[in-house]
This record gives C-alpha cells, structure tokens and sequence, in this order.
C-alpha cells in the first residue's frame, strides 16, 4: 500500500472522505427531496446552456464512447467526461492541458502530438477519436469545436478495435439540434491572446436545424518568438423525423493552426540561470497542422426498443514541419557527450528535421441495439461492424544527431538567443530544405464484427459480455528504396463484467476486458521493409485488465462518485536480443504492468455549492525486461515507465451566492516522474491553483480567470515550462 505524501494529494483524500460522511449523515432526507434532487442531475444537463454556470459542474448520465447507449452506472469500467467549456474559461484550447490532473492520466507537452498517457500507456497515435472515428497520426488536435471529451478508461478493443490499452478519449462535436441556443463572443488576454467564436444553432422548422461553429484566435506565448493562430470551422445539418424516430445529422469540419513551434532543450539540458520565458525557436521554424473531416449519421428507431445507427465518415489531416528542436548544452570545450567531445562551448547544439505528413481516415460503421427477454432474463444488445482504410504518407528529412547525413546544426546562446549562428552545410542549400531521407506510404484496411450483451438477471444482478473479431490488413511501400512489404492478421478482444447494485444509488462491478495492438504495437501505421514480420510479430501484442470499483449517487443524486482499482499488464512487448551485432532481429518477450486506484466526483454538495475533481495512483512498472546482452544497471525490469506521474488529481469549487454570480477556485496537481525508462532523471512534481468569478444571465456571460495564480515557476514536462500567472477575460452574448 502506497502513503501519498504531498499536502493536495491528502487534502483531496480527506475531501472525499467528507463527501462520503456528509452523504451518509444526509441518507434520512425526504424522498421528495431526493427526487427533486435526483432531477436536477439527470435531466438539467441536457438543456442547459453552453454559459451555465452549474453545467461543467453535473455529471453526464450517458456517454458515447460506450457506444450502445447504456446508463455509465451499468458499464463496469470507469468513464470520465469532461466539459471543455470548463477548461476554455481560462484560455484552454488543447486537449493535454483540459486533461491535466484527471485521475490515472499522465500529460506533456509535444510539439506534433498532445503527449497523453492513460492508466501508463500513450493513447496519442491510436487512442484518440472524434465522434467514433479514430485520429490517428501525429498532429495536434484542436478542442475549438468540442462540446465534451468522454474517457473510457482500460482495455476497450471490443468497442473500438487496435488499441494501447490504457483507454480511449472521444471528443464529442456540437451539431445542429432543436434544444441549444446561440451565441457570439470575444476573449482577450495576458501573452496578446485574441479571439472570437461564433456558435448559431437554428431551428428552420420541426424537422430541420442547422448550426455553424467557429473560432478564430491568434496569441503569444511566455516564452519569446513563439506563437500561433488557428482557425476552425464546423457548419452542421439536422434532419428529424415527425415521429422523432429518424435523425440525420451531417457535419463537416475545418481546422487549421499555424504555429512558431516551441521545440526548446529539455529540462536537463539547460545551464543554471537560464529564464524559463526564453525561447529556442528561429526566423524559420514553423509548423502547420490542417484538419478536414466530413461525417454522416443517421439513427433510427424501426421498432420499439430498437434502433439502426449508421455512420460515414472522411477525415484528412496535414502536418508540415521544419524547425530546429532539443539542445545539447556544451559547457567546456571537449567535454565528452554521447562519447564525443563538445566544441561549441557555452553554446547548446539542436538538431534540425523536417516533414510533411498525410494521414486520410474512410470509416463505415453501423450498429444495432435493442431489448429482448428470454425467459426471466432481460437483455440490452449492441451489434455491428467497422469497415476503415487508413492511408498515411510520411514524408521526412531527418537531419539530427546520429544520422549518416547530421551536418545541420543551429548554436544558440541560452543567455542571449539572437547569438545563434548554423553549421556550414547550410550555405550550399540557398535557402531550400535538404533533401528527403525517407519516404513511405502505408495503406491499412481493417474489417470487425462485435457483439456485446447487458443481461439482467434482476433489478440487483447484471453481466455484461462482449466480443470482437478484427481483421487488418497493412501494406508499407518505401518509395526511396523501393521496396514493399505487408503484414495480415486478426484479432479475438473479449470482454465480461458484472454489476451489482444492492441499493438504487450504489453500483458495484468487476470486469475483464482484453486489447490487442497490430504490428508490435507500433503506435504509427507502417510496416517495416527491414524487419521479418514474423519476427517481428511472432505472437501479438496484448492487454489484459482486471478492474473493480462502484459507482455512486450520493446527497439525493446531487453528487456522482467513482472508485475503482485496476491491473493492467501489456505482454508480448517487442524487442532486439543483439542490436549492435543483428539490428533487423526481434524477438518476443518483454512485459509492463500497471496497477492503480482512481477516484473522482462531481456534483452538488450544498445549496449553492459544487466540486468536481479526484485522484488518481498509478504505479506503471517494467515488469520483465528478456534482453540478455545489456549490463545490469540498463536492465528495465522494476523501473518506472517514463513519462507516467504516479499521483495526479485536481479539485475545483464553484460557489454561486445569487442566480446569476459565480466564483471558482481549483488546484491541479500533477506528481513527479521519470523522463526515461532508465529512471536516472525524475522531474519535480507541482501544484497550480486557477480561479475565475463570472456572470450569466439570459443574455450575457462573462468571466475573468487566472491561470497560475500563485505565479509558480514548474515544468509540464521535460521540455515545456508552465506558463506564469495570466488572465483571460471572456464575454458572451446568448440569443
């Protein structure tokens, strides 16, 4: 058992204990209360407007990234969602920052990624989707258009396929419908942040809405020479049946963000003294993300308790980047680095690579759910299949350190940035880019069948049974070697749960749930034309979990809680018996676990009161390291997967004294790590304390937050320092 040490760790731990107290001493409350109660956290959120102040503060009842529609009382996994209005009151548009301090979730900062782990395992190449389509690749992700983000934590290949297995997040998008308002707004802040968003939803008539959401932005950043704009688009179309029963909605979306990247030496790399606002970013670097997707959806009740979901979707997403990145630090002439001597003293050497990459997602997917009896059972089905292609070209010039090609360089000063001078290759290029090094174009098909069941053998006992069969297909052709290669195979991801609910309010469950991961668990799709795959992928990579927990409803309903605790152990982790002496030779072998307690809560605890927060423990361990050829001290076995915090948690108040006020205070903590499997250096944990007061009435919002409002100095992650104290004033104009 584990004793956290840090102050918010046991502050939070308290705090629940006093929710569960309170909630016990209020169980005598009149049932007309409760249900009034019980009202106020079912039914309120669903139309309530984007501004609300006690919005981002109730639970959802459901979530989509179930995908069958089921209560999340009766999922025996834990889910999370978030309301990303919640994070854009201070300023938040990425998807790493709004998910910082979530129990069992890990954040960093990277350039071309989010940087986000869950429950110890990266989900940014494969876990992450929007409306049920998977953003795969390597860019950053925009939140402009995102009404919520919903987390479904472990294993979840019998829903969605290929997986890391530590979960999935799916971003929910605002589209037309007959319910929301329509509103107009501005913001402005520290660092020249700018922007205006508009979000008109319009009911033509009974049967038809349509709605278009934009965002326009440009900021600055602490740190000098960085900074970015982005531009978002999303107009979307609704079509509903008299009868309600058919719905049709079809969306499409544009996103473009054009950014002088932030690609700085990490946090080791830096010599005492150097202010965490300079900034390593040259005339040159950028880097541009462009997004475009387009998505069909249709539901459809064809009988009672029955309904068809069907879906089409196309996205294609953009990356182009040329910039310098890292940093060596040379202190003294020959000192030895990488086994070489330095001779650029008092100067920190980047390396330097460019890419343009495309990667197009085509998906089909239909389901069906329904309700049937057979004999005292009853059971909530969910049937259906996934057809995708996934097409991804990488094209690259990778000129950094090591490479047989590493003569572009940039030396930079960290006291004085404008000293820079580049390495003498750059003079024979006539400011052109070098040339390619690599390009490969990987075509993946996948074909699935799942089927998941919610049998009920009474108010108090359910099972919950889920099967998938996948079939991939992927096929790598190395265009500058010309040489192809291909890789097939299929997948069994099985799943069981039971649920427990002895009292209307207490769900208890256990499950097991099983992913699988293509390839090796490669995170990117691509074969490799060097490696035998069936070395390679002698037997698949796979996840098993087991999880236990309850979920609660405590205060007449007004507070929702889960606890859970989870053991997650990837196997079959790929490795080189012999790098130096049989490079292209992989076994089979190597093992991680992760093992972890999560709790969270969120609703209304007094009148005019609410908190929404958790924590979450995470110890994510190198369980069996199978290389033979390595010293002791490089052996992996025991040591902490880099990256992953084994504390993390956050916890926001919301005080409305009137109808129309509101106050906010919230801490957010993320716990200390390693910065590599080696463990030899760990980065300082921190807590950051952000407050807002705001005013909503039928026409108007506004807000003023503070991020960072103690000014503490701290680091995201190895490369990124936080951002000091600043301010984001916020208005609104509802209609």
């Amino acid at each position: 058992m584990f004793f956290p040490k840090n102050n918010l760790t046991l502050m939070m731990l308290s705090t629940g204990f006093l929710f569960v107290s309170s909630a016990f001493a209020d169980s005598n409350i009149p049932e007309e209360k409760a249900n009034t109660t019980t009202t106020f956290s079912t039914i309120v959120i669903e139309a309530m407007d984007e501004g609300d102040p006690i919005k981002t503060y109730v639970d959802y009842k459901q979530a989509n990234v179930t995908r069958n529609g089921l209560d999340k009382k009766d999922i025996p996994q834990t889910i999370d969602t978030i309301d990303v209005s919640k994070y854009k009151l201070y300023g938040a548009n990425d998807l790493s920052v709004m998910l910082q301090g979530t129990p069992g979730i890990s954040t960093s900062y990277d350039a071309r990624n989010d940087g986000i782990s869950i429950r110890g395992f990266n989900a940014d190449t494969n876990d992450i989707y929007r409306d049920g389509v998977r953003e795969s690749g390597q860019y950053r992700r925009s939140t402009a258009n995102v009404e919520r983000i919903e987390i479904l934590k472990g294993p979840a290949s019998v829903l969605y396929g290929r997986s890391a297995g530590g979960g999935v997040i799916n971003m929910v998008t605002k589209v037309a419908n007959f319910d929301s308002k329509s509103s107009v707004g501005a913001y402005v802040g520290s660092y020249d942040n700018v922007g205006g968003t508009v979000d008109i939803n319009k009911v033509l008539n009974d049967n038809w809405a349509i709605r278009l959401v934009g965002e326009k932005s440009d900021a600055n950043s602490f740190r000098s020479g960085i900074g970015f704009n982005q531009e978002m688009l999303s107009p979307s179309v609704t079509y509903r049946s008299d009868d309600e029963r058919l719905t049709w909605t079809t969306e499409f979306t544009y996103d473009s963000l054009n950014r002088t990247p932030d690609r700085g030496p990490s946090y080791d790399n830096l010599p005492s003294g150097v202010s965490i606002k300079t900034g390593f970013s040259g005339d040159t670097d950028n880097i541009v993300d462009e997004t475009k997707s387009l998505r069909t959806d249709v539901k459809y009740e064809f009988a009672p308790d029955w309904k068809f979901h069907w879906a089409l979707s196309y996205r294609e997403s953009f990356q182009d980047f040329d910039n310098f990145f890292g940093g060596t630090w040379c202190s003294e002439a020959g000192l030895q680095i990488d086994g070489k001597a330095c001779n650029w003293q008092g100067k920190i050497r980047q390396s330097y690579a460019w890419q343009q990459t495309t990667n197009k997602t085509l998906m089909n997917t239909f389901d069906i759910t329904g309700q049937f009896k057979t004999g005292i059972l009853d059971h909530k089905i969910m049937l259906g299949s996934d057809w995708s292609n996934e097409k991804r070209e990488p094209i690259l010039g990778n000129y950094s350190s090591g490479n047989s090609a590493g003569l572009y360089y940039r030396y930079v000063n960290p006291f004085n940035p404008s000293d820079s001078s580049l390495s003498s290759g750059w003079s024979t290029l006539n400011g052109t880019r070098p040339p390619e090094t690599s390009h490969s174009e990987t075509d993946a098909n996948s074909l699935s069948f799942f089927l998941q069941d919610l049998i009920s053998f009474n108010e108090k006992y359910k099972m919950m049974l889920g099967l998938r069969y996948d079939s991939y297909d992927f096929a790598t052709n190395d265009i500058r070697n010309h040489s192809k290669k291909s890789y097939r195979d299929d997948s069994l991801s099985p799943n069981i749960g039971f649920v427990w609910q002895p009292i209307e309010r207490q769900n208890f469950y256990a499950s097991y749930s099983k992913s699988f991961a293509p390839y090796g668990g490669r995170g990117l799709l691509g074969v490799s034309t060097s490696i035998d795959p069936s070395l390679y992928d002698a037997e698949p990579q796979f996840n098993e979990q087991y999880e236990i927990g309850v979920k609660s409803d405590w205060l007449g309903g007004g507070l929702n809680t889960q606890l859970s605790v989870y053991d997650i152990t990837k196997n079959n982790i790929r490795y080189q018996p012999d790098s130096i002496n049989r490079p292209n030779d992989w076994e089979v072998g190597q093992k991680q676990q992760s093992k972890g307690v999560e709790f969270s809560f969120i609703g209304r605890v007094l009148e005019n009161l609410y908190v929404r927060g958790g924590y979450g423990y995470t110890d994510a361990e190198w369980k069996k390291d199978s290389r033979s050829t390595v010293i002791e001290a490089d052996r992996l076995k025991g040591k902490k997967l880099s990256g992953i915090s084994e504390n993390t948690g956050n916890l926001f108040v919301r005080y409305l004294p009137t109808q129309n006020w509101y106050g906010e205070m919230g801490a957010t903590y993320v716990g200390s790590y390693y910065t590599s499997d080696k463990n030899t250096t760990k980065m300082p944990d921190f807590t950051r304390l952000d407050t807002a007061i705001g005013y909503k009435d039928d026409t108007w919002g506004v807000t003023i937050a503070v991020n960072n409002l103690t000014n503490k100095e701290y680091w995201r992650s190895s490369s990124m320092p936080g951002t000091p104290r600043n301010y984001l004033l916020r208005v609104n104009y509802f209609f």
